[in-house]
């Protein structure tokens, strides 16, 4: 072990950074662009719309937060009349909507029945074609059926009660 010569250890040259690390930035960006001037259209686009958009969400989190803070004990002490008025709310705004959208299925039904009748063929006009014509198949057989059955039973009926 003594005998093993002292091993030389490589050092890394320290250099100071003569640039900032925004300006490589900036530097990689402009080797990245190019001379697009579209691309960097874009980019200015990107970066105005986004610094307006963040300043409007700071706006708006901060008028809430405003407003929230001053009108809360005012919502305390008017809670007894903002809940039952609420609730009413609350059933006459489903009650509309659901006026609305009953009414709105019947005006859409009455449209469909409307087109079929004037053979315009809606949607599923077909359908309704088909069971119509299957229940008219069936309404004829049971109409036979009684006619050839019908007088076996009223023999039986006559057989049953002589006087009727």
């Amino acid at each position: 072990m003594a005998d093993r010569a002292p091993t030389q250890r490589a050092t890394r040259p320290t250099t100071t950074p003569t640039t900032h690390s925004g300006s490589t930035f900036l530097r990689k960006l402009q080797l990245h662009i190019g001379s697009n001037s579209s691309q960097l259209v874009g980019l200015l686009t990107l970066i105005i719309s986004g610094s307006v958009l963040l300043l409007l969400t700071g706006i708006t989190v901060t008028g809430s937060v405003l407003g929230l803070t001053l009108l809360t004990p005012l919502i305390i002490i008017s809670s007894p009349i903002w809940i039952p008025m609420g609730i009413v709310l609350f059933f006459v705004v489903a009650g509309l909507l659901s006026f609305c959208g009953f009414g709105l299925a019947v005006v859409a039904g009455l449209s469909w029945v409307y087109k079929y009748f004037r053979g315009l063929n809606p949607p599923g006009s077909d359908q309704v074609d088909y069971a119509r014509n299957r229940i008219y198949d069936t309404a004829s057989h049971v109409k036979d059926y009684a006619r050839e059955y019908g007088g076996y039973l009223q023999s039986k009926v006559k057989d049953a009660a002589p006087g009727a």
